[in-house]
């Protein structure tokens, strides 16, 4: 399947979110035999990326929107690569095929206490009446049948959304033991926290320097926990806040990592932490 252009980014920045995006999906299953989320190009009438499931459940029009996301490629990956972490199901982007995506009224229910209401719809308010559609409901005629796999396509999508919850509670697992050497790690960004480095801040005349550290806290697919320190090469003149040539990373961020090694291990609050050093990342990492 081809990548399609972005819109408004520059061929060099779509090269690196494809890049992103192939390591993303790399351990997880073929679209053929688990289905994919389908992010959706804006299109004639609508400015707005979207979200789509593409499900072998359905022979015939198997692809089902699930919603709107943001103007903006860089959050709208974002948000859907971080609620859909713990999913098998690749995640791809692709152009809006009026075809294959339009409604033809299928996935809206003709009866009920939720009559004229789409599937999409009912399963933000009220999921559990879909989870009874896809798992209780006894079809009768082949619309009934074509529903209740409909059903049961947007309940995956949110038991996929819903391990990341789950996981959440978990105390997870420590990722070695301390000088153990990691490799090929792909972890989400949980939590950022700066600081100034107080033996690297310095006043040069009468100008002070802050050299800001980037404290990181981030999970990989199996809800562990990886605690990192990425010191600043650029001074900052002003306290707690990075310079303009650092990569500020947010909540939610990818890490592509070569390698790490294991400073040590710790638990707060009940949650094993892994503290990582010597930190590597992968050349399409760097900014």
């Amino acid at each position: 399947m081809a990548n399609p252009r972005i819109p408004g980014i520059s061929e060099a920045e779509q090269q690196a979110i494809y890049a992103q995006l192939n390591t993303y999906n790399a351990p997880r299953a073929s679209y053929k035999e688990a289905g994919c989320y389908l992010v959706v190009l804006p299109h004639e009438g609508h400015t707005a990326y979207s979200l789509w499931i593409y499900t072998p459940l359905l022979e015939r029009r198997s692809i089902l929107y699930i919603g709107d996301l943001t103007e903006d490629i860089y959050v709208s990956l974002r948000m859907v690569t971080s609620e859909l972490w713990y999913a098998n199901r690749r995640v791809l982007i692709v152009q809006y095929n009026e075809k294959r995506m339009a409604t033809h009224g299928d996935d809206l229910m003709s009866g009920g206490k939720y009559r004229g209401h789409y599937l999409y719809e009912i399963l933000r308010i009220d999921p559990s009446y879909v989870n009874w559609l896809a798992c209780k409901f006894t079809a009768r005629i082949p619309k009934q049948e074509r529903m209740v796999r409909m059903a049961q396509a947007y309940m995956a999508y949110y038991r996929d959304r819903m391990e990341r919850r789950t996981r959440a509670q978990r105390a997870g697992q420590f990722m070695g033991k301390k000088g153990d050497k990691l490799t090929d790690l792909v972890l989400k960004v949980t939590q950022v926290r700066l600081e100034d480095d107080p033996y690297k801040t310095r006043v040069a005349g009468n100008t002070p320097l802050f050299y800001v550290t980037q404290k990181l806290h981030a999970i990989d697919r199996e809800g562990n926990v990886a605690y990192l320190l990425l010191a600043s090469k650029n001074p900052s003149y002003v306290s707690g806040q990075l310079s303009s040539m650092e990569h500020a990373y947010k909540p939610g961020d990818i890490l592509h990592i070569a390698s790490a090694r294991v400073a040590g291990t710790f638990e707060r609050n009940g949650i094993r932490q892994t503290r990582l050093n010597y930190v590597r990342f992968k050349k399409e990492e760097r900014k």
